[in-house]
């Protein structure tokens, strides 16, 4: 006879902890069904979800536009690979492009493997259009930067949690300080560098946010050098910091764009790198691919989920909204909180960590209270919420916030 009794929170954990790779440490909360902005765990308890996982559902959980084209699509064709043509790559191709303002994309399925194309992209680019010397291009990235779990791109990062103890490491790479022009312009010097790699706004580094003009000189740095200017909006893009790119908050077009995360509304992995002919044409037939990019579900879900970015607005929602989280947060009155930043719905509070008032205790605080949210790098707290969160929600939810940090004074 079947066992019928209904498992918990702790239940769920255990199975993780007993069969799973021990390499993340999540919050103590078992998730079992979204809608939109909101959660509710195995017991039932709502949440508001303040990390839309990482921004990959900035247009809500399960959004029924999303849904419905992955449903019908998976009831026709879900993967032919790259081998024959598909009646829905063609139409994805014309429509990411034109929405983006680009000749070509190059479809992938990860934030981490698109920025791996990137920087093919750019190598391969440097060598047969810029006259680098063969094996000689180099990329300049920024200190704090976050583009993924590859060997080549931890090769970059300046955090010892992704780097240390995984070498030996591919070389090839740069590393400046960010928000720093004259450092970029001191390398750049280099007549062997490629490209520059840089997120418009470091997410993952505790959503660290450059001085207003920093893309746009960057960007005039690199045009001067023959140097193609990389922007990561894996976490930025699609309408999460009030823009529908952040780029776009200084006017920049970048010479390869790479997205990913809500690309497909938090559906399935679908990411992509866009960049013009001179870029782009220098892969050929055999020499990059994925068995899933482009496949027939990603199409689909992809369109929707942009479609859903311009119908409802969501840019625009998140600078306003932006905004009003901001300013609540700076109001409060508590010596815990150092600073808040942000741009759109890309926010973080600085926590000033002392025993038992640590961003984990806030946290696990917050998650006990009904809105969930994750510390990075020890004392920063990311707060991110689905684009698509009502006004009312959110000052629902910045009131739980608020409340949870008077329990620590």
């Amino acid at each position: 006879m079947a066992n019928t009794e209904k498992r918990t929170s702790q239940d769920y954990i255990d199975l993780e902890a007993k069969y799973g790779a021990h390499n993340y440490h999540p919050l103590p909360v078992v998730l079992e069904r979204g809608e939109g902005p909101l959660v509710w765990d195995v017991e039932g308890k709502q949440y508001y979800d303040f990390l839309s996982a990482y921004s990959a559902v900035n247009q809500g959980h399960c959004h029924p536009k999303i849904v419905g084209a992955l449903t019908d699509q998976a009831q026709k064709l879900t993967l032919t690979s790259r081998a024959f043509y598909n009646s829905t790559l063609g139409d994805y191709e014309k429509y990411i492009t034109e929405y983006f303002g680009y000749d070509k994309v190059l479809p992938m399925n990860t934030g981490a493997e698109a920025d791996e194309t990137a920087l093919k992209l750019c190598r391969r680019w440097g060598y047969d259009v810029k006259g680098i010397p063969e094996n000689q291009a180099k990329i300049v990235v920024c200190e704090g930067n976050f583009h993924g779990r590859t060997i080549t791109i931890i090769s970059m990062s300046t955090d010892p949690d992704s780097f240390k103890g995984f070498g030996p490491y591919t070389p090839g790479f740069e590393v400046v300080p960010y928000n720093d022009l004259d450092a970029l312009a001191k390398a750049l010097e280099d007549p062997n560098v490629a490209g520059f790699l840089v997120e418009p706004i470091q997410g993952e580094a505790g959503v660290y946010v450059p001085e207003d003009g920093y893309l746009k000189n960057a960007y005039d740095l690199c045009k001067a050098k023959n140097v193609l200017f990389i922007a990561d909006e894996v976490q930025t893009g699609i309408a999460r910091t009030g823009k529908l790119l952040a780029c776009d908050h200084e006017g920049v077009r970048p010479d390869i764009l790479i997205l990913g995360k809500a690309l497909s509304g938090g559906v399935i992995p679908v990411s992509a790198v866009l960049a013009d002919d001179e870029v782009m044409l220098v892969i050929k037939p055999g020499e990059h691919g994925s068995t899933f990019g482009g496949f027939p579900l990603a199409g689909k879900v992809a369109m929707a989920a942009l479609e859903v970015v311009k119908d409802e607005k969501l840019a625009e929602r998140a600078e306003y909204l932006g905004k009003i989280f901001r300013d609540e947060m700076s109001a409060i009155k508590t010596d815990m909180i150092e600073l808040v930043r942000g741009k759109g719905l890309l926010n973080a509070v600085v926590i000033n960590n002392q025993p038992g008032k640590t961003a984990w205790d806030v946290c696990v605080a917050m998650k006990e209270n009904g809105v969930l949210a994750k510390p990075t790098h020890g004392n920063i707290i990311r707060f991110a919420p689905p684009l698509v969160i009502s006004e009312e929600q959110l000052r629902a939810a910045i009131g739980i916030i608020k409340e949870t940090f008077k329990k620590f004074e």
